[in-house]
This record gives C-alpha cells, sequence and structure tokens, in this order.
C-alpha cells in the first residue's frame, strides 16, 4: 500500500524569481531544522537548456512518536527515542529558457520504516506580449531603485507538490535486515514473534504510512511559507538581502536556550 498527498499553488513572483529562491531556500525561519546543505554534481546541456544539479541536504530528524509505539526496539538502535540527523539526496533540473523546474528529494535514512519521496513541478504562468512590452519599460525605470521589481498579478509561478509514502515493513529486504538488526543486539527472536503477531505486517505498514501522510500535510504549508520568506527577500534586497537572512536565521538557531531564538 502506497500513500499519497498532492497540493498545487502559486506564487505571485516570476519564474527566474521562484527557481533561484529554491536554491538558496535553506536556512529561513521555518526550516530551522536543516544542518547543512552540499552539492554533489551539477551540470548544464547548452543545446536544451537545462540545468541538473544534485544536493544532500542534512536535517535533525525525529520519528513520530505514534510510529517509535510500533516499532520494535532492534530497528532504533541507538536512538531509541527517534532522535537522529537524516540525509536527504534532491536532484532538480531547471530550464529558465522554457520556464519548469522539476525536483525530487528522499530521505536516506529510516527507509525500511517509511520512505518518502518529493516530488515538486515549477511551471511558469504565460504572459501576453503587450503585458511582457509593459514590464520590460517598467522595469528598465525601476531598475536602479530596487533589486527585483514589484511582482503584479501576471508575474506568477504555478507549483504542483506530490509526497509518496512506502514503508517496507515486511518486505524481504527489511526482514533481513531486521533479522540483523536482532541479532547485533542479543535480543530474543521470541518477543518479534510475538511483537508481529500482536500487528499484522499490512495493518502495522499502513499505520507507518498513514502517520507519515499527516505528517507530510503538516509540513508543507511551512514549507511554503519558508520559499516566501527568501522571495521576500529577493525582492527587497536582492541576493545580500538572502544571505544577510541566512546568517541570521544560522545565528538564531544556533543561539543558547534564552538568548535569541526560544
Amino acid at each position: 500500500m502506497v500513500k499519497f498527498y498532492s497540493t498545487h499553488y502559486t506564487y505571485d513572483y516570476s519564474f527566474p524569481a521562484v527557481s533561484l529562491a529554491y536554491f538558496l531556500r535553506y536556512p529561513n525561519p521555518y526550516s530551522t531544522h536543516v544542518r547543512s546543505t552540499d552539492t554533489i554534481s551539477r551540470s548544464f546541456d547548452a543545446i536544451t537548456g537545462t540545468l541538473t544539479t544534485t544536493r544532500l541536504h542534512l536535517k535533525r530528524s525525529k520519528l513520530p512518536s505514534a510510529v517509535l509505539k510500533l516499532l520494535p526496539r532492534s530497528l532504533l538502535g541507538s536512538s531509541p527515542s527517534g532522535d537522529s540527523q537524516t540525509y536527504i539526496l534532491e536532484t532538480s533540473k531547471v530550464n529558465v529558457r522554457e520556464g519548469w523546474m522539476e525536483t525530487e528529494s528522499r530521505n536516506l535514512e529510516w527507509t525500511g520504516v517509511l520512505s518518502v519521496i518529493e516530488r515538486q513541478t515549477y511551471t511558469r504562468i504565460p504572459q501576453n506580449a503587450e503585458v511582457q512590452q509593459q514590464h520590460r519599460m517598467t522595469d528598465m525605470v525601476a531598475g536602479s531603485k530596487q533589486a527585483l521589481p514589484t511582482p503584479s498579478p501576471t508575474d506568477q509561478t504555478d507549483v504542483t507538490t506530490t509526497v509518496q509514502l512506502v514503508s517496507a515493513l515486511g518486505q524481504p529486504k527489511f526482514r533481513r535486515s531486521r533479522k540483523l538488526a536482532t541479532e547485533e543486539s542479543g535480543e530474543e527472536p521470541v518477543e518479534k514473534q510475538s511483537f508481529f503477531k500482536t500487528w499484522s505486517t499490512a495493518g502495522l505498514r499502513r499505520s507507518i504510512e498513514s502517520i507519515g501522510l499527516r505528517r507530510a500535510e503538516k509540513s508543507q504549508p511551512n514549507a511554503k511559507r519558508g520559499m516566501g520568506v527568501v522571495l521576500e527577500r529577493l525582492r527587497e534586497g536582492g541576493l545580500v538581502a538572502v544571505l544577510e537572512g541566512m546568517r541570521r536565521d544560522r545565528e538564531s538557531d544556533m543561539a543558547p536556550l534564552g538568548h535569541g531564538k526560544h
């Protein structure tokens, strides 16, 4: 059984601004759990005009308490509370000339318990020729006064987000991993048999996928708000404002309790 979550919304910003904000979105006040971002590879196809990028995000992570109650201790290893750091692999393809971007992010930890794959499609909303000419003239006048022109109702970008959640509990590959974890922990296999008698494999998978789905639904509004913060910084002060905002967010997240962030 696989769970899906999908949402669609529109940013009142041009596609170049939105695609740039995507690559500059961490950190922001709504993503303080993101610890670092590293670019693994980047290539540009001069014929198609497509930029392909692979990045690795390190995030603080915690399995939902409802999921922890369902899992045997051997699966949690040295982190019985479910606290950990999780790597997220992100791949993206963007074509500014044609006005589209496709992204995919997936977790690299806890995949035996729950794999979460998020795909997004960003699409430029076309403008008619007359409006484009008016904007070019306006931008020429305003260009020296602000980093990015103030967006108009026709400067918009559509975004469709789809999240796929699937648990591998009970699958052959997962059963082998579970057996190794049990042997390493020294736990008696009888306890595990009792556990799986209480919960059917299919029922357990459905429960974990449903919990993950609810968590994904709650996280999407914050992801949108975080992008909104970066877009506003771009509009007000360009890259300088974004980098300064990143610095403040990083310092706030690292501040001791009682100083800065609460």
